[in-house]
Parts: structure tokens; C-alpha cells; sequence
């Protein structure tokens, strides 16, 4: 995280170091309650405001009628301006005329008529006009409209000419009374909904929150594990959930921590063993002298098993590093790296070339299979480890597999290609294949070993340095016995040859 988002995250945290109201989830919900029910209003406020102004101005035709009725009766004498001003008073109008059939007659005017900025016919007025004149009304100012429309079921139809002020401060105060009564509405319905869902989500979300920052600061108490409620909700799904992560969390910082321990244990007596071990070396060289045949037969036993003691050693020590190192990728040449994995073999396991005398078992042949100029872009140490270590299990399996019988072939066979971008290696044996119960705990340490007495660390620091590689190595299936792990590496640009096998290097086991 960059200085940035530190800071952003300060500022969301008061003096206290408690959440700031309006950044914490329950205020966020207050306020987006708020705002919804405030924008449903605006949708009934709309139609509201329409339907409020089509009902002002048919009150003012129906009062305007009920004069023009009244007044009708003086036939068509004219009547008096006093009259008039009182009949335009009452109805708050400028002028009031009625029609019948093909009829008019001017019930009472202003003296001076005035002019007229727009006219409305109340009598077909569709809901989209009504929304539309109520606005425009809300934003005039000083203008004079024609409203006329039929006198309730009559064929008679009145007419009248007013000033449209009046109408607008009554859209306002209307508009305005709905505008509060709506906030009213909205933090009213806003605080029940933010009240039960406090109480239904917030809280339980903020109890699982304090109880992973508590787990966070002290995994290895039990007391900080969730309590989970017996509630069947999402809510108390999540917290069983969490209480049984938190649970095999700290199982797994357990072992963890019982792995460090034994690495540190056996970092300090590795020292003292590898002296030990080599002076019992130097015995069993001297001890190899002799001239004795029964010595002769076990002298070599006894240092490869002196060596395997010191490998062992060294595997728990690596794979008790904190964490491997990043990869420090160059282009590799993979068929000179997988050579020297096979000259390393032949040293660690004391098995000569091909043609050297005094075996009297079967020869393993070491194929490797790769394209002339392959350059693989991969960390050459990481990657040596990675090779070393599948094909050492694949010797350990090949010369534990009936060591007398000489007809059973043996044969490790690593093979590389490129195919738009993707690497893949193949290291195959021709071995007795992979145990089912090792299949079950494949790249598992200290559970995943195809042979008793093994620790299972080889596959698994293999696994942890391909995937550093951005890579995966799985078990692939393959005709026949024995066992074929296949690495597959994305982001390649291998140069790709016509294959040319490098011949096999047969090595053999040292007679017994």
C-alpha cells in the first residue's frame, strides 16, 4: 500500500481511532436509505403536482360556473360593473363567459381585457401535458391563461381568463409541503430500516470484524475464536464458517510452529552431526581397506546410508525457510541444466557411467529429451532443485524395484517443449509408479513420500519453487507403469529445434 491509501485510510478514522459516521457501513446504509426514499418521492411528487394543479383549476371553473348560473337569469340585460366586480372578485378572475350549444354570452369582464399567454383546455388533457403545464407553471412568472372546460356531465361550457400567480404560489406552498412531509417520511422510514438492519446484519458483521481483528492480533489464543450464533441465517453461516477458518488456522500455525521449532532444533545438531558423520566417514574409508570380503560388500552400504543422513538434514533445513527467495530469472540453456542434474546424481548416488566395471545389477538409462538450443527463462538454481529432486525419487524408486531382476528396464527420460508460449517438462520413469496413498498427499511434506521411511519434502519444495515460477507441476497420466510429473511454465519464448535426443547416459548401482 502506497503512502496514498495510508493516508485516505487515516482520514476515514477520527481522534479516537473509531470510524468516521458517514465511512462506516450502518452510516452509508442511513444515508442511501435516505436518498432512495427521497428519490421514490420525487417519482410521486411529479404526478402529485400535475394532479394538484388540474384540481386548482377545476375548482376555479366550477366556481366561475356556479356564478355564470346564477347570474344567467338576468337574461341579457347587462350587468352592473359593481356586479361584475364582485362575480370576477369572488372567482378570482379576469373574465367569465359562457357557452351553450351554439350560444355565448360574456357573464363579466375587466375593463380593459387583458392578453392572453396561454390557454388550456381542461376537458382533454393528457398525463404527460398536465406534468409538462405544471412545470412550465412553477418556473412563469406574470402571465395571464385561458382556461375553459364543461360544466360537470352539461353540454354548457365556461370560460374563463385569470392571472396564473395565484395558481403558482399554491404549486409552491403544495410542492414545498410535500418536499418536507417527504423528508419527514424518508428519515422516519430510513431510521426504522437502518434500526432493524443494525440490528440484523450491521451488528453481527461487526462482531465477526472485531473478532478477526482480535484472532489477527493473537492467533494461537482459543479465547479469540468467534462464538458463532445458532441462528441459520447468511449471517450465521458466515460466523460457523469463520469460527471453523479460524480453528484449522490455528491448527495449521500449530504445526507450523512445531515445523520451526524442529528446524531450529535440528539447525543447531546439524553442525555437530555433519562432524560426526564425517569422522564415521573416514573410518569407513579406512574400514574399506581391508581386505575382506564381508567388509568390502558393506563398506559402500554404510556410506550411502551416512550420506542420505546428511541429505535428510539438509532437506528439513530447506524446507524450513521462512520463504524461498524470489526468482532471479535468466535465460537458461534447459538440456546443459538437466545434464548437470544427471552428473550431480551419478556423484550424489555413487553410480558410475555406463562400461565401468563391478556392477551387478541392471543399468538405469537418463534420457534427456529436450530440443538443441532450448533456453528457458527460469531461475537456473531454483529450477536445478526442482529437476534434481524429481529425478532423485525417480532413482530412489527405479533401484528399489527389484534390484536383482536385470530384464526389468530402467529409464528416467526428461523431456522439454515450447508451444505458443507455455513450457512444458516431463520428467519420466519407468518405475513401479506412484502409491495410491501417496497419490492422496502429492507435494504434502512429511505425508507425501512414494517410499517408507521417506519425508515427502523433495515433491513439496519442488512445488513451492515452480509455483514461485508462476508455473504448476501436477502427476500426469501416462500408458503403462511408472510415474510422469509434468511441469508446465506460461510466459516462455524457448527456441525450439528439430529434436535431437541426447543420447542416453546409462548409470549403474555400485555391486553389493
Amino acid at each position: 500500500m502506497d503512502s496514498g491509501e495510508s493516508n485516505d485510510n487515516l482520514q476515514k478514522v477520527d481522534a479516537n481511532g473509531k470510524q468516521k459516521p458517514w465511512h462506516s457501513l450502518s452510516g452509508k446504509l442511513l444515508l442511501l436509505t435516505v436518498l432512495f426514499v427521497m428519490a421514490a418521492e420525487v417519482l410521486i411528487f411529479v404526478p402529485s403536482v400535475a394532479n394538484m394543479r388540474m384540481r386548482w383549476l377545476e375548482d376555479r371553473l366550477r366556481t366561475a360556473a356556479a356564478a355564470s348560473l346564477v347570474i344567467e337569469g338576468w337574461e341579457d340585460m347587462e350587468l352592473p360593473r359593481p356586479i361584475q366586480n364582485d362575480a370576477l372578485m369572488a372567482t378570482g378572475t379576469k373574465s367569465i363567459a359562457l357557452k351553450t350549444g351554439d350560444m355565448s354570452r360574456l357573464i363579466a369582464t375587466s375593463d380593459m381585457p387583458p392578453k392572453v399567454d396561454r390557454q388550456y383546455n381542461l376537458a382533454s388533457v393528457s398525463a404527460f401535458a398536465a406534468i409538462r403545464d405544471a412545470f412550465e407553471t412553477l418556473f412563469s412568472n406574470d402571465r395571464i391563461i385561458r382556461v375553459y372546460g364543461p360544466v360537470s356531465d352539461s353540454a354548457m361550457v365556461i370560460d374563463i381568463v385569470m392571472e396564473e400567480d395565484p395558481l403558482r404560489n399554491a404549486l409552491l406552498i403544495y410542492g414545498r409541503n410535500v418536499f418536507l412531509l417527504s423528508l419527514l417520511i424518508s428519515f422516519f422510514t430510513a431510521g426504522l430500516v437502518f434500526v432493524a438492519i443494525n440490528a440484523m446484519m450491521i451488528r453481527p458483521i461487526r462482531r465477526m470484524t472485531s473478532s478477526m481483528q482480535s484472532f489477527s492480533r493473537d492467533p494461537s489464543d482459543p479465547a479469540r475464536i468467534i462464538d458463532p450464533r445458532a441462528k441459520n441465517d447468511e449471517i450465521g453461516i458466515a460466523e460457523r464458517h469463520l469460527q471453523a477458518m479460524q480453528s484449522e488456522l490455528q491448527s495449521t500455525l500449530k504445526k507450523q510452529q512445531h515445523l520451526a521449532n524442529l528446524g531450529l532444533a535440528v539447525s543447531k545438531i546439524n553442525h555437530d552431526m555433519r562432524n560426526i558423520l564425517a569422522s564415521a566417514q573416514l573410518m569407513s574409508d579406512r574400514l574399506a581397506m581391508v581386505d575382506d570380503p564381508m567388509v568390502k560388500r558393506f563398506a559402500p552400504k554404510l556410506l550411502r546410508t551416512m550420506d542420505r543422513a546428511v541429505a535428510y538434514t539438509r532437506e528439513v533445513l530447506d524446507y524450513g525457510r521462512a520463504s524461498e527467495a524470489e526468482p532471479n530469472r535468466r535465460l537458461v540453456d534447459f538440456a546443459a541444466l538437466v545434464a548437470d542434474v544427471r552428473d550431480m546424481l551419478i556423484v550424489e548416488t555413487e553410480l558410475p557411467h555406463d562400461g565401468e566395471a563391478g556392477s551387478s545389477h541392471a543399468a538405469i538409462d537418463f534420457v534427456i529429451d529436450v530440443p538443441p538450443g532450448l533456453e528457458l527463462d527460469v531461475d537456473s538454481e531454483q529450477f536445478f532443485r526442482v529437476i534434481h529432486n524429481l529425478c532423485r525419487n525417480a532413482v530412489q524408486a527405479l533401484t528399489a524395484d527389484s534390484a536383482d531382476d536385470l530384464a526389468i528396464v530402467r529409464r528416467i527420460t526428461v523431456s522439454a517443449n515450447v508451444e505458443n508460449g507455455t513450457a512444458t517438462v516431463d520428467i519420466d520413469d519407468t518405475g513401479p509408479g506412484m502409491p495410491p496413498k501417496a497419490r492422496e498427499n502429492l507435494f504434502t511434506a512429511f505425508h507425501g513420500s512414494a517410499r517408507s521411511g521417506g519425508t515427502g519434502l523433495g515433491l513439496a519444495i519442488a512445488n513451492e519453487l515452480v509455483r514461485a515460477h508462476g508455473g504448476t507441476i501436477e502427476l500426469a497420466d501416462k500408458p503403462g507403469s511408472g510415474t510422469r510429473f509434468r511441469i508446465t511454465l506460461p510466459n516462455q519464448n524457448g527456441t525450439i529445434a528439430c529434436p535431437d535426443p541426447v543420447a542416453p547416459v546409462a548409470i549403474k548401482e555400485v555391486g553389493e
